[in-house]
């Protein structure tokens, strides 16, 4: 009897049609994947759209701690261990398309099919040094230019193909929340972005890649150079005649 021929795993279809162990979610914004606390019985592949992850403190205070698109992964935490707990909240920007895939089916998946192990731990290490970059924008970086990098990172500026300059609808409280400042200072540096010709700004926000220079080298559009302060830097104050000694 001749021996059976395992099927070739197919990796593109794997991700994108349901099957055993995992399904096809749709999300409307502002719909919930899960909630902090849930059950962490799954992970969420995301297929198409744009989402965010909260955390929300003891007092009630909320935080974004990421944005998310397609290619993602989300409630990774699921895999640490049978019965743990949703560590965050995951919440649809706009209309998203997602595969469930349930805990047992991705290890099963990640233990026999090494080009899917291959992408998982790929986006983990991106997720890590995302993660970490985050971190040092946070400690060194002025709020002016931690806003240029989420505009940048929002537009996918840097991973392959043509950033998608038109970035998803986001409130000025969220983007506040997540560098560490308030609305009115977010609105200030918006305001000045758009003027020098960095962004457009009306109802949704376009990035131009000029905003680049910003995150890159705190260098402002040549034509503004001379006139404007470096991104972040504190005015100048008018020199002072050197004060006679009277020794």
């Amino acid at each position: 009897m001749a021996e059976l021929k395992r099927i070739a795993f197919d990796l593109a279809d794997f991700l994108s049609k349901a099957g055993l162990g995992r399904r096809i979610v749709q999300f409307a914004p502002k719909e919930v994947f899960f909630s902090q606390g849930d059950p962490a019985s799954s992970i969420f592949y995301l297929q198409n759209g744009r989402a965010k992850l909260t955390v929300v403190s003891r007092n009630g205070k909320e935080a974004t701690v990421t944005l998310l698109s397609a290619g993602d992964f989300v409630g990774e935490e699921s895999l640490a261990s049978a019965g743990g707990r949703r560590l965050a909240i995951a919440t649809a920007i706009t209309p998203c398309t997602a595969l469930r895939i349930e805990r047992d089916e991705m290890i099963r998946v990640m233990h026999q099919e090494h080009t899917f192990s291959d992408l998982f731990l790929k986006f983990l290490l991106a997720r890590s040094m995302r993660t970490q970059a985050d971190l040092v924008d946070q400690l060194f970086n002025s709020s002016e230019k931690r806003l240029a990098r989420i505009l940048l990172l929002m537009a996918e500026f840097g991973r392959a193909g043509e950033p998608e300059t038109l970035i998803p609808p986001i409130t000025q409280e969220t983007l506040a929340e997540m560098i560490g400042t308030t609305r009115s200072r977010v609105s200030f540096f918006m305001n000045r972005f758009r003027k020098l010709g960095l962004i457009e700004y009306n109802g949704r926000i376009r990035v131009h890649k000029t905003l680049l220079n910003v995150v890159l080298h705190d260098q402002l559009p040549e034509e503004n150079h001379a006139k404007k302060p470096r991104i972040g830097s504190p005015p100048r104050s008018p020199s002072r005649p050197a004060r006679r000694s009277h020794r």
